[in-house]
C-alpha cells in the first residue's frame, strides 16, 4: 500500500472550479492506477474518475463527464481533479485511491486517503 494525500479542496459558488490534487508515497505496480471517489451526506461513496499510470485509459461518471478532468504527472507522483462548471451536487468529501486498474469498483482500490472537503454553494 501506498500513503496518498489530497488537497485543493474548499468552498466554491455554484459554476466554479477547483483542482484537487493526490499525492502518492512510492510508486507500485498495484497502485499503478489512480481514482477519484466521493460520497456527499447521508449518501454512499459513489465512483467518479479514474486514470491508468500511462494515462491512456480514463474513465468518468456519467454525472461529471464534460466537466472534470483527470490527469496525472508521474514525475510528481500526483494525479489531479480539475472540477469545472462545479454545480450543488458535487458537495461531498472527495477520496484519492491507488489500484492496479482502471475501475469503477472501490474494492479494486487497496489504497485510500483521507479525503478533501467540496463544498459548492449556490
Amino acid at each position: 500500500q501506498v500513503q496518498l494525500v489530497e488537497s485543493g479542496g474548499g468552498l466554491v459558488q455554484v459554476g466554479g472550479s477547483l483542482r484537487l490534487s493526490c499525492a502518492a508515497s512510492a510508486r507500485t505496480l498495484s497502485s499503478a492506477a489512480r481514482g477519484w471517489f466521493r460520497q456527499a451526506p447521508g449518501k454512499e461513496r459513489e465512483f467518479v474518475s479514474a486514470i491508468s499510470w500511462s494515462g491512456t485509459r480514463i474513465d468518468y461518471a456519467d454525472s461529471v463527464k464534460g466537466r472534470f478532468t483527470i490527469s496525472r504527472d508521474n514525475a510528481k507522483n500526483t494525479v489531479y481533479l480539475q472540477m469545472n462548471s462545479l454545480k450543488p451536487e458535487d458537495t461531498a468529501v472527495y477520496y484519492c485511491a491507488a489500484g492496479f486498474s482502471v475501475t469503477a469498483d472501490q474494492a479494486a482500490y487497496n489504497s485510500w486517503g483521507q479525503g478533501t472537503q467540496v463544498t459548492v454553494s449556490s
